[in-house]
């Protein structure tokens, strides 16, 4: 268990304290990244940025989901935010993106805490300019971002914030909205 000491104010207690939560709940830490850039131009300029990605896995779920976390350090501050990652199907497979983006919509909304920020994106890609756009890749993304009341109120709360957004995850992969994204179970 982590032990609170104040506010989380640097890159690596919130890397911890995420990890932590994560890995409570079942996940495995598959892969951490971090990353410092010092030269920028234009209104960043004399900045410096410090940066974490961690990308976590479950043994017992299709390699197509995964959860990943991402942490940046700078002059203004920290911000973090949790990600539940799916590879969908082929386009063709899917259907025409507005229904499919208002049914997702709407199960992040009622499977995820209230109260907190929780964008999605739909990403559509093609392997090459040639390709048929029917046979696009298509991945989910569902963050939910963490609050700075809950940086403040130091490890164990982002630990906690942390553990309850993967089950949240979890149970928003169990919704039929985001079932039909899976590959399908094989025997």
């Amino acid at each position: 268990m982590l032990k609170d000491q104040g506010p989380i104010e640097t890159l690596e207690p919130l890397v911890e304290s995420i990890r932590d939560g994560v890995e409570s709940s079942g996940w495995t830490l598959s892969g951490l990244q971090k990353t410092t850039s010092r030269e920028f131009e234009g209104r960043w300029s004399g900045e410096s940025t410090r940066s974490a990605y961690l990308f976590f896995h479950r043994v017992d779920l299709p390699e197509t989901i995964s959860v990943e976390a991402f942490v940046d350090e700078t002059s203004r501050g920290l911000r973090a935010n949790l990600s539940l990652v799916v590879e969908g199907p082929p386009l063709r497979e899917m259907g025409e993106i507005p229904p499919i983006l208002r049914r997702i919509s709407s199960a992040v909304g009622e499977t995820l805490p209230e109260g907190y920020r929780t964008p999605l994106a739909l990403r559509v890609g093609l392997s090459d300019s040639d390709a048929e756009p029917e046979d696009a890749s298509v991945q989910l993304r569902v963050k939910l971002n963490a609050p700075q009341v809950a940086m403040k109120a130091g490890k164990s709360a982002i630990s906690a914030l942390a553990s309850a957004a993967v089950v949240a995850f979890e149970h928003l992969l169990e919704r039929p909205e985001i079932a039909e994204l899976l590959p399908p179970v094989v025997d």
